[in-house]
């Protein structure tokens, strides 16, 4: 389901158009709203808008996202396996449930050791 949802700054009289690819006031899986493919990384966008992204991702075993930078602040959270997180020349294991606030600018890396699904969140505040 896609939504196109106007949210208007309140007095101010500027929109902000957001799309949504989640269920507006229901209860739902979030890890189900991806599946696993073998060799493969999936990823879907959930919300998208100029102030940020939401998007899930399901890595099988052996895959990788090569190092890069990004503009913005990214928070992840892991929300099934686990998932080695490099960044800034660190390396954490991140597992189901936990979190990894990954600076803008900073060059970061992930890897797949087994399969894992994160939740990657775009915070564009510049």
């Amino acid at each position: 389901m896609i939504a196109e949802n106007k949210d208007t700054k309140k007095g101010t009289g500027t929109e902000r158009p957001v799309k949504s690819m989640m269920p507006a006031s229901e209860v739902f899986d979030i890890a189900g709203m991806v599946d696993y493919a073998e060799g493969s990384i999936v990823s879907r966008t959930l919300v998208e808008s100029k102030g940020g992204t939401v998007t899930l991702f399901a890595l099988d075993a052996g895959q990788s996202l090569s190092e890069h930078t990004a503009p913005f602040d990214a928070l992840v959270l892991v929300l099934d396996g686990e998932g080695e997180f490099t960044v800034g020349g660190k390396t954490h294991r991140v597992a189901t449930g936990q979190a990894l606030l990954m600076p803008a600018d900073i060059p970061h890396a992930v890897k797949a050791e087994g399969p894992f699904k994160m939740l990657l969140t775009m915070l564009r505040f510049k």
